[in-house]
């Protein structure tokens, strides 16, 4: 595991209308403002699709969250482009096989507007 206290882990995605209605027809999170279109034809993506974005460093290390916590800022439309920063508060080199992590993170839009602050913990678990 190539990790350090300290690394930040960047990467963005753009949210589209179809990742609305396949996230809406999975989660059951039917509001208007996913299905009806504002006046410049965006959806409002859904928080929690939003959140996906800091918990991709979850499958990319390999980390099973133990807690989650999400400060949601302002709104994500279809056709934002949101950029999340990860950041590694601590790693905790205690055992082989688990490894507990603590990681901040803030996403911001293409206007460079704060969309998403919060922190997660959890351990990463390393295979054998």
């Amino acid at each position: 595991m190539n990790l350090n206290v300290g690394d930040i882990i960047r990467f963005e995605r753009t949210f589209t209308k179809s990742d609305v209605e396949i996230f809406t027809k999975v989660s059951k999170d039917e509001g208007n403002h996913h299905s009806n279109p504002d006046k410049l034809e965006r959806l409002v993506v859904q928080g929690l699709l939003t959140a996906t974005l800091p918990t991709k460093v979850g499958g990319d290390y390999n980390v099973l969250a133990r807690t989650m916590n999400f400060e949601f800022l302002r709104p994500v439309f279809t056709g934002d482009t949101i950029r999340c920063e990860v950041t590694i508060e601590k790693l905790e080199r205690k055992d082989n096989n688990r490894i507990p992590i603590l990681a901040t993170f803030l996403c911001t839009n293409q206007n460079v507007k704060q969309v998403l602050s919060g922190n997660f913990a959890g351990v990463i678990l390393i295979e054998n």
